[in-house]
Parts: C-alpha cells; sequence; structure tokens
C-alpha cells in the first residue's frame, strides 16, 4: 500500500507540473485563459495555482477596464465567465456590461435564447448579483426560464449537468462535493483535456484519503467518550458533524481546524438536544452560568448527562489551547471560544424560556437571537482561528464582520423552514415561521415565501462583503461563504439532513467512502 502511494505521490507531482506549464502558456486568448480558469475552479484543483490565477485575472480586470472593446466583441459566454471570475476574485465589475445583450426595449434579446452555452454562463454569473443590480436579477429569470426550456434538446449527459446548476449553482455549492460530480460531468465530455482529469482525480483521492483519516479519528473520539450511552438523548452524528468543517475548507493545510472543529459541532449537538430536549428550566439555568463561568463544581446536583456534555466541551477547549500553543494569541483563541460557548447557552436558554412561556418573539428579536442560536459564530470562527491564529485573523474577526452575521441567519432561517412541520409536532420551541405569522398577520405559506425571500437578499449581502475582501481576507470571506454553501446543502427541500442522516448518506459516501476511479470510460 505504501508503495502504491508513493507512486502515487509522484505522479501526482508530475502532473500538477503539467498543469501548470499549460495554464502558463495559454496566453493566446483571454477566453482561453478564463475557461481554463474556470476547469480549475470547478474539478475543486484551483488551490494549487491560486497564486498564477489571482495575476491572471489581476491582468484580465486591468485589459478589460482599460479597452472596452475586449467586452464589447464579446459573446455572451466570454462576457458572463469574465463578470463571474472577476467578481469572485473580488472585483467590482459592473453588471453594465450585460446591456449589450439587451434590445431596443430594454429586455434580453431573444437572438441569445438558443446559446446554452452563454444562458448557462450568465445564469452562473447571475448569482453574484448584489443589491440594485435588476439586471442581473432579470437575467436570473431569463436564464433560468431557458435553460429549463432547452434541456430536453441537449445530450443526456450536458442536460444533466444543467439541471444540476439550475437546482445548485456553482456560486452556491459546496466545493468538494460540486468538484466531485463536475468531475464525472467533465470525464464525459469527448473535448476534456486528460491531464486535467487525471490531475483532478488524483487530487481528491489523496485528500479523501486524509478526510477518512481524520473521520475516523472523530469517530473513535465520539466511541470512546460513549456520549451514545451516556446522553442518550443527544443525535448521534459523527459524519454529519465533520461534513461542515469539510465544507468550511478542504484543503490538508487544515487538518487538526477539521479534527478539532467537528468535536467542537459534536459538542455543540450535545449542548443543542441538552437545551432542546431534555433539562428542565431550572437545569438549563445551572447549567448556563456554569459554562459563563467555566465551573464544573457548580452543576454537581445536575444530571449525569449534562456534566458528561460539559467536560466534553471542556475537553475540546483544552485541545483548542494545545493546537494554538505555538501561537501567542492561543489564551485569547481559546477566551474567544469560551465565550462563544457561553452565547449560544445563553441564545438556548433564551430559546427554552420561550417555549416554555409559549411566547412568539417579534421577528426582529427571534432573528437577534438566533443569529448565535444556529451556532455559526462558534463554529465559523473557532474554525478560522484554529486554521490560521495570526495577529490579523483574530483582529479581524474581533471586528465582528458583517458576513459571519448574515451567513449565520442564513443558518438560523434555513434550519427553521427545513424542521418547522417536525418541530412543531413536539411543540418544539418557536421559529422564524410563527414569527412571521403572528406579526405580519400572514399564513404559514406566505411565511416561508417571505423568509425565502430574505435568504435571497442575504445572499446579496454575502456578495457585497466578498467584493470589499483583499487578498489579506479573502480566505477567511471564503471559509464564512463556504457556511452559507453547506447550510443551503444540509436544508434543501426543505429536508434537515443533518436530523435526519439518511438524508445525508449519498453525498457521505462520495466525499468519504468511494474513491474516483483512475480508469476513464470509454
Amino acid at each position: 500500500m505504501q508503495e502504491i502511494n508513493d507512486n502515487m505521490k509522484q505522479q501526482f507531482h508530475m502532473q500538477k507540473e503539467e498543469v501548470k506549464k499549460m495554464f502558463l502558456s495559454s496566453t493566446n486568448s483571454i477566453l482561453q485563459k478564463l475557461n481554463f480558469i474556470d476547469s480549475l475552479q470547478r474539478l475543486g484543483i484551483s488551490y494549487h495555482f491560486q497564486h498564477e490565477i489571482d495575476e491572471a485575472l489581476e491582468q484580465i480586470y486591468n485589459s478589460s477596464t482599460n479597452d472596452n472593446v475586449i467586452i464589447e466583441e464579446g459573446c455572451l459566454h466570454y462576457v458572463a465567465l469574465l463578470f463571474r471570475l472577476l467578481r469572485q476574485r473580488g472585483y467590482h465589475i459592473s453588471s453594465d456590461i450585460f446591456n449589450k445583450f439587451k434590445n431596443n426595449k430594454g429586455d434580453f434579446d431573444q437572438k441569445i435564447a438558443k446559446d446554452v452555452q452563454g444562458l448557462w454562463s450568465l445564469f452562473e454569473a447571475s448569482q453574484l448579483r448584489i443589491h440594485g443590480e435588476d439586471i442581473l436579477d432579470e437575467a436570473l429569470d431569463f436564464t433560468q426560464t431557458h435553460l429549463n426550456s432547452l434541456i430536453n434538446q441537449l445530450s443526456p449527459s450536458f442536460a444533466a449537468q444543467i439541471s444540476h446548476c439550475l437546482r445548485k449553482p456553482f456560486h452556491r455549492g459546496v466545493p468538494r462535493l460540486e468538484a466531485r460530480r463536475y468531475i464525472s460531468f467533465y470525464e464525459s465530455n469527448p473535448s476534456h483535456c486528460k491531464v486535467l482529469l487525471t490531475f483532478s482525480k488524483l487530487d481528491f483521492n489523496m485528500l479523501q484519503g486524509l478526510h477518512k483519516i481524520e473521520v475516523g479519528s472523530i469517530t473513535k473520539w465520539w466511541k470512546k467518550s460513549e456520549f451514545a450511552t451516556k446522553v442518550p438523548y443527544a443525535r448521534d452524528r459523527v459524519a454529519e458533524c465533520y461534513l461542515w468543517p469539510i465544507s468550511l475548507s478542504y484543503e490538508a493545510e487544515y487538518s487538526i481546524a477539521r479534527r478539532i472543529g467537528s468535536k467542537l459541532i459534536g459538542c455543540i449537538s450535545l449542548l443543542d438536544d441538552t437545551y432542546d430536549a431534555y433539562g428542565t428550566i431550572e437545569e438549563l439555568e445551572l447549567l448556563t452560568q456554569a459554562i459563563q463561568r467555566w465551573d464544573i463544581s457548580s452543576i454537581q446536583s445536575l444530571p449525569d448527562s449534562m456534566r458528561v456534555v460539559f467536560n466534553a466541551i471542556i475537553e475540546v477547549c483544552d485541545e483548542v489551547k494545545l493546537a494554538t500553543i505555538e501561537s501567542k494569541n492561543s489564551n485569547t483563541v481559546v477566551q474567544c471560544v469560551k465565550e462563544a460557548f457561553h452565547n449560544l447557552a445563553r441564545a438556548y436558554l433564551t430559546e427554552a424560556k420561550w417555549s416554555q412561556e409559549i411566547y412568539i418573539p417579534t421577528y426582529q428579536e427571534y432573528k437577534d437571537n438566533g443569529v448565535i442560536s444556529s451556532t455559526y459564530p462558534l463554529m465559523i470562527t473557532s474554525f478560522i482561528l484554529l486554521a490560521k491564529s495570526a495577529q490579523y485573523v483574530f483582529d479581524w474577526i474581533s471586528s465582528n464582520p458583517k458576513i459571519i452575521e448574515v451567513v449565520s441567519l442564513i443558518g438560523r432561517l434555513g434550519n427553521d423552514i427545513s424542521s418547522h412541520k417536525f418541530e412543531q409536532e413536539r411543540m418544539h420551541v418557536v421559529s422564524a415561521v410563527e414569527c412571521c405569522m403572528k406579526q405580519y398577520e400572514i399564513s404559514e405559506e406566505d411565511a416561508y415565501k417571505f423568509i425565502e425571500k430574505e435568504i435571497e437578499d442575504l445572499w446579496k449581502v454575502i456578495n457585497e462583503e466578498c467584493l470589499k475582501s483583499d487578498l489579506v481576507t479573502k480566505p477567511m470571506h471564503d471559509c464564512v461563504l463556504n457556511g452559507a454553501r453547506i447550510t443551503e446543502l444540509a436544508y434543501e427541500n426543505y429536508k434537515d439532513k443533518y436530523t435526519d442522516g439518511k438524508l445525508w448518506k449519498d453525498d457521505i459516501v462520495a466525499l468519504l467512502v468511494d474513491p474516483i476511479s483512475m480508469q476513464e470510460e470509454e
């Protein structure tokens, strides 16, 4: 097995150099360079060539803004791809570049209605729209309508690819899962590049080997802690816990962040179920005070399961300390995680009290608390601090970035509309749906539509915040953005995949069980 691994590593490095040469030589046309970058991103291998991609996009941005003819003479696919790749990188390129595809009446010209490649690219570009960009709102509606009408005219493979993108646009998909799917689509394309295909498969399989080791160590921790018997009311979701950290960042360098991050999420899940389905208000108040004081002695009168949960939180925070011990900010990082746990416990307690009192807060009051109870501030900030505990990272976290608040709110609202009916069957705490229904005197169906529209608006805010990123903050923005992406996956189609684990089986198998065959399909 070691020999196979060594051979795989050698082949990996050879293929990587080959891809790099191909990228650096693809300078004849801007479209060729853009298509190459798009392929690298979709295949999940762009992180190996980030410096080269950044340089290329900077040159393309400078030339496209200085020479309008580059845009004026471009086809729809070219202009839309240029727009999306530059927006993704943080360049504030104007959406007015799409006016050239409109007719005299101000509508998108029917001449582009049969251009499947162009429509697809425009659809993907529209996902990066911000507030006030009516042209991209129109582009989204136009492309969705026409792509849906054209699907039956496409080859089975291309039709499957378009159908998937309409369900899950590239900008809103979990990177590693999207790479796995795209590799299959790419392989079925007769004109694919064999070097890119081979390298992306090697990269996926090698990283999957590391991910398997990581999830294996978390499983051992969970079993050794005997949570299934000591905290019998809690959900047993080890692999599902791991899906959040691997979605935030899958690269090898973030292995420790994923390992400890998964344990933190396991503790969050135990704490959530304790407040949600087990403790009395009196017990939960004591537990909240204990977390605030970080004092296990103050909960000796509480049930054994609560002490087990609190001990688990303390032990994982000790791991955070060890993992960051070489950083001068180690104590600050640990304190930050502790404070986040306390904030979470208080938010859970607030919801528990609302439930007991049968109190329905205003929608805004609910959201203010829900940002914290979503668990995302704790989950995302701890992961970023574990990934890189440098001073500039802590400074950014300490500034309370708006993007974290927005993604947290998407997490809360997405969870609520996916689990609403199930939760109400067991007299669960009030959700965003009830708050909307009461405050705005609307039906349950209209409350769902109201919340879904708010989530779409929040995605525009995410895009606005990402346009403010620079070389220093972009990796952190990307990590937070991935938090919104895993939310969409976890709660799509009004299902809570975390609670109903079988709904996530296929994704878990694709990410963590089955490697990609290195044999090319005929």
